[in-house]
């Protein structure tokens, strides 16, 4: 019996195509099964795996040596190490609260002190037009601008001093002011408080003065106060803790609030 041995080899290659289909099979259905495990462990552990596409990346290394450019003369309250605590802890939100505008929450963690209002001649808009012309440079979507200077705008405990609680709060401003704060308090807010202190020449305390209970907007944006730098505690960072805008920032703010507290009490 004569066999063909061109129908043989295409008969083996349907047996290949057919196996390599159904191991696709598997694998498609076996990724959709996991990818729900490993976003819930990722919540859990908080850390985040950044969802950015390679354009992407290159424009947030871009803005990470922008910042640092910036940002190479301040005080080490508010440097470069700062920021990168920041982004990292809202890296760490962004993962617990399941927020997916990875770029949006990056840029502007990276970029939230530019030109900071304490810093700049100009106040606190000098900041956001710098950072939106680099952005717009960067041909950064305009979409994540918008997020960025938001965030920029009403990010600041002074700010909030003004609007109280009439503004709209995004994720991405719940988020990265959230890990802003988060850096202002606990042992590396106490670190910063001082340094901050001395940068400015204030004294660390003096009983003759005492701490402004519910400071206003007016007061607190003044420059030149000399108020001794222990009256911060009393009129910023001992409130922050209750003004975390998540869930995840509330309950990591519990710890670092205690901290301080025990710090300042003796």
């Amino acid at each position: 019996t004569f066999k063909n041995p061109r129908k043989g080899a295409i008969e083996k290659t349907k047996m290949r195509v057919s196996l390599a289909c159904a191991v696709g099979v598997v694998v498609c259905a076996a990724a959709r099964f996991l990818a729900p495990l490993v976003a819930m462990r990722c919540r859990k552990s908080g850390k985040m795996q950044l969802r950015l596409s390679p354009v992407e990346m290159e424009l947030v290394a871009r803005t990470e040596e922008y910042v640092k450019e910036e940002m190479r003369n301040q005080d080490g309250s508010h440097d470069w190490f700062h920021v990168d605590r920041v982004r990292k802890l809202a890296r760490k939100l962004c993962a617990l609260e399941g927020h997916t505008d990875h770029l949006a929450v990056e840029l502007a963690a990276l970029l939230h002190d530019i030109k900071d209002w304490k810093y700049s001649e100009r106040g606190e808009e000098e900041g956001m037009e710098a950072v939106g012309k680099f952005l717009t440079a960067q041909k950064c979507p305009i979409s994540a601008i918008d997020k960025v200077l938001y965030v920029m705008k009403h990010i600041g405990f002074k700010s909030e001093l003004g609007y109280g609680k009439g503004l709209k709060v995004t994720p991405e401003l719940a988020i990265v002011q959230d890990a802003d704060r988060l850096d202002a308090i606990g042992a590396i807010g106490i670190a910063r408080t001082f340094t901050y202190g001395g940068a400015r020449n204030r004294a660390l305390y003096d009983p003759a003065i005492k701490p402004v209970t519910n400071i206003t907007q007016e007061q607190y944006s003044k420059k030149n106060r000399s108020e001794p730098t222990i009256n911060h505690f009393y009129e910023k960072l001992f409130l922050l803790k209750d003004r975390m805008k998540t869930k995840s920032g509330r309950r990591i703010a519990e710890a670092r609030h205690r901290y301080m507290e025990e710090y300042v009490s003796r």
